[in-house]
Parts: structure tokens; sequence; C-alpha cells
């Protein structure tokens, strides 16, 4: 057996970033830059108003104040989206609203609220006003030619609001991967079959596609491979032609019809690896077939669950051309003890609760740590990793963590 981290090392070492499309920046939402964007625009554009009020000359209002107001004229007005229509002069003011381009002339804005309406076409100012109130310098939030947003940036809403911002209607961001997903087993049945008995749902089928969108890309449902080594060569077969990414699950152990590391072989794979020291997850093959990345992954449907989380998502963001390939980990104090037998590394299940306003996170091993019980997975936020020397720790010491739902810090509604 290999440790996760050699495992982990391994993997990334056959993975390749996918190449780039272009798409409309509507589109863009969760894809990942293929390079970086720079600014064909300042933003601000042109000085411009940073309030509702008056464009002025800030000479024009030396010693206004509230009992002894300066009255300037109004020229015009203008309104955000509109052009001016001459220079500000001596005495001079022009009603602006915000966003709207400073007219030459006019060094500061005094706000609406710092004015009174003398005439029809005069203003008192109340205030003082000085060089640059309230106007928005022309580059002052980026300049052209500015790197905007970096190649390898997961996009988000403000990044997207950003390429708006900029004009750029399309980017080139890196393909999504597709990922070929395969449960094998005779003992599997569609969701809309009734289990007879010795039967079971396939879970991992539409566990792995679930986790596979959730990665960004793309899962490509193959079906039910059969415990003949002919049925799993077929979907094999199709999968190298329909995918970047082969997963199965099952039939990686050690029974007389576990036949995926065998039939991998048989078609021309090169395996990397078999056999992971970790729990749970332990018997897990990956190699490469017809080019192709492919994970033999355990079928108890929390091993499955755990090692795509720890091997196959950090292979799919480098595929897909993210920077980031792991998930953060932080500390949180133990609220129970833990106690195991060392050798191999461990994820057990756990409710992290995020202190956001105390001292310290907490976090609580679930009961039922057995890989097959599907229950405990959905109660669990995180995974508390035990090291593979360790043989546990005592309630009140801190362990590192991995937290791996999103709800952990929005709540569940």
């Amino acid at each position: 057996m290999i440790s996760v981290d050699v495992a982990l090392t391994a993997i990334l070492k056959e993975i390749e970033p996918l190449g780039p499309e272009s798409v409309h920046t509507g589109d863009t939402l969760g894809r990942v830059l293929f390079e970086d964007v720079h600014a064909g625009r300042p933003n601000p554009p042109w000085d411009n108003s940073a309030m509702d009020g008056y464009a002025l000359r800030s000479a024009d209002t030396k010693g206004a104040k509230p009992d002894k107001p300066v009255t300037l004229k109004v020229v015009y007005d203008l309104p955000a989206g509109g052009v001016p229509k001459a220079p500000v002069g001596a005495g001079e003011a022009v009603r602006i609203m915000t966003g709207a381009p400073v007219p030459d002339g006019a060094d500061a804005v005094v706000m609406v609220e710092m004015t009174n309406k003398a005439d029809a076409d005069k203003v008192a100012i109340l205030a003082e006003a000085k060089r640059g109130d309230h106007i928005r310098k022309a580059g002052e939030d980026f300049t052209e030619g500015a790197v905007v947003l970096k190649k390898t940036s997961r996009l988000r809403p403000a990044d997207i609001a950003m390429l708006a911002t900029i004009g750029a209607a399309y980017v080139f961001v890196h393909k999504r991967p597709r990922v070929a997903v395969i449960s094998t087993g005779d003992e599997l049945v569609e969701l809309n079959e009734t289990p007879a008995k010795g039967k079971i749902s396939n879970s991992n089928g539409y566990a792995l596609a679930a986790l596979v969108k959730e990665c960004g890309a793309i899962p490509i449902q193959m079906g039910i491979a059969r415990d003949t080594k002919e049925s799993l060569k077929e979907k094999l077969s199709s999968a190298m032609c329909a995918a970047d990414m082969i997963i199965s699950s099952g039939g990686v152990s050690v029974g007389d019809f576990d036949f995926v590391k065998d039939v991998l072989k048989e078609m021309g794979s090169r395996m990397v690896f078999w056999k992971v020291a970790m729990k749970p997850g332990k018997p897990l093959a990956f190699g490469v077939i017809g080019g192709k990345p492919s994970f033999g992954l355990p079928g108890n449907p929390v091993s499955s669950m755990v090692a795509f989380e720890q091997f196959v998502k950090p292979a799919i963001q480098k595929m897909s051309g993210t920077g980031a390939l792991t998930r953060n980990t932080l500390c949180a104090r133990l609220t129970k003890d833990i106690t195991i037998k060392p050798g191999r590394t461990n994820f057990i299940r756990a409710a992290l609760n995020i202190d956001i306003i105390g001292p310290e996170n907490t976090v609580t091993p679930l009961e039922g740590q057995g890989s097959g019980m599907i229950l405990t997975m959905v109660s669990a936020n995180s995974y508390i990793i035990v090291p593979a020397e360790s043989s546990g720790f005592k309630k009140g010491e801190m362990v590192r963590v991995q937290p791996f739902d999103a709800s952990i810090l929005t709540g569940r509604p």
C-alpha cells in the first residue's frame, strides 16, 4: 500500500489541464479562466460624479455656510448618460446626477443635501467644497491594460461583473472535463426497479455523478457493468470514447468477481497503483487507459465518496485548469475521544461547528463510521483527519478537519 500523499502526487502527475474554449460571459459562472484578462479601458472611463448634486469650481464656494450661503447660477442639468454641454465657468454650477461625466472647469461636486434652491436658475451652496470632493477619477478603479482577472481563477459573480464592466462578451476558459461514471456489480439495480433480495440500488452511480457535477465537470452516466469481463470491457470502451476521465465503483477488492483492475490491464491500461493506506477507501486503483485517467473506486458508498474527495476531485480540478487542487483544512477542538488502530490515514465523518464569534471551532466525531453507513455521511459536514501513525486523540485536543459541505457556513434551510 502507498500513503495518501504519495497516491495523490502520483495521480496529479498524470493529469493535464484541458484546452480552451470561448464562452459567452453570461455562461461562465464556475468556469476556470484559461488566460489573464486585461482591461481594454479604464474604470471609470472618465471623471464622474459620485453623488447627485452640483458640479462647480471649489474656489467659488469659499466661505459658504448654512447661515451665509454662496449663490451660483445653474447653467444646465446633466443626467447620468448625458454629455456636458459646456464647461463650468466662474460663478456657475451644473446640476449633476450620480455617474454623469464631470464637466470641464468643475473640480468638485457638492451633494444636493448641502444646497438649497435659491431661484429657478440658481442654487445656494451651504458649505465650502474642496477640490476633488465627490468626484470619481478616471481609472481610479483600474487603468487600461491592467490585469483584472488572473488565469486559473474559477469565475464568481463578482468576476462576471468585472468582465461585463470591461465589455468582454466572450472569454477563453478551460473546457469542462467529461467524466464517465460506471457502477459495477450483479447486485445493483436502477432506481426504477424494486430491489429483490440480495439486490441494492445503484447509489454510487448517482452520488459520484453529483460529486462530479459539484466539481464543475460534466458527468456521463454509463450505467451498470455486470460481473463479467465482457460487460466491463464494453462499458470501459464506451467510456474511453465519451469522456476525458473514467470513474468506476466496485470490483477493485479481492473477490472472485472483482474484475476492474484485471480488465484495465487487459485493455492496455498502465496501472499506477492499487491500494492506499487509508480508511475508508483502501481498495482504490488508478491507471491510464487510452490516455484517459481511470479511477477504480471502492464499492462501499462511503468509501467511494471519501476516495473521490481525496483523489478524484483534485484530478478534476487540475484537468479543469484551476490552481487550487485540494480543500483547505482547519483546526478544531475535539469534543469526544477517537481511538483507532494506527497504520492507515483515517477520515472520520464529523460535525464541525464554525464558531464565528467565539474563541475556537469544535468538531464532534459521529456514531456509525462503517463504510456502508450513508446516514452518517448525510449528517456529516467534514472529516477529521487522523494521521496513519496516530492511534487517535483525546477529547479537548486540537485536530485537523477537512470541511466538505457548504452548509457548514450557511446552515441547512
